[in-house]
């Protein structure tokens, strides 16, 4: 194979969100310096979102300050609206992701809002970003299945990546959230 592939890792943002107990910073900044060193160049490292929602997210303004002594990387973080942007930026992001899901069964019980209106939510975000020269990253869950609405129409994923695109992310990760993807 002679096209080159981009892995962009996830784990400590998406890993570590799920964890029990919150991994303090130092783990995460040295979590984040192995897998550079293993050779993963584009990282996940944290998500700019209420403590209240996601407290293993905590002081992800810390880890990404930590990491910006990495040469040769690029570090993401998650951010769900405007005041995520804000601290994000405060803590020198120059890559961020805006998430979408393509179930309203999903997005109302993972963000507490309709499709429709988590995409009014990226709007201002992705506009600023444009200004600022921030590329952003689109991402869209339960592209195949969802635990409450089962079956999902790829027409709901290609518009739904479509309006991404259109309102500036670069690039749309598509995830089988609930793992129900098959080769056929």
């Amino acid at each position: 194979m002679s096209d080159p592939v981009r892995i962009i890792e996830m784990g400590p943002r998406d890993g570590l969100q799920n964890e029990k107990t919150p991994v303090g910073v130092e783990a995460r900044i040295a979590f984040v310096e192995a897998l550079v060193a293993a050779g993963l160049h584009t990282v996940e490292v944290g998500a700019f979102v209420s403590p209240r929602a996601i407290p293993q997210m905590a002081s992800s303004d810390a880890v990404l300050r930590g990491v910006s002594h990495i040469k040769g990387a690029e570090f993401h973080v998650l951010v769900p609206n405007e005041k995520g942007y804000d601290a994000a930026r405060a803590a020198g992001a120059e890559v961020v992701s805006v998430f979408a899901a393509a179930s309203e069964g999903f997005s109302r019980a993972n963000i507490n809002c309709t499709v429709a209106e988590s995409i009014e939510r990226f709007k201002p975000v992705l506009a600023r970003a444009k200004a600022d020269g921030v590329k952003v990253r689109g991402y869209i869950s339960c592209v195949l299945g969802c635990p409450f609405d089962g079956e999902i129409k790829p027409k709901a994923v290609a518009d739904l990546a479509s309006t991404l695109f259109e309102l500036g992310c670069y690039e749309i990760s598509l995830g089988d959230t609930i793992g129900v993807g098959t080769p056929s």
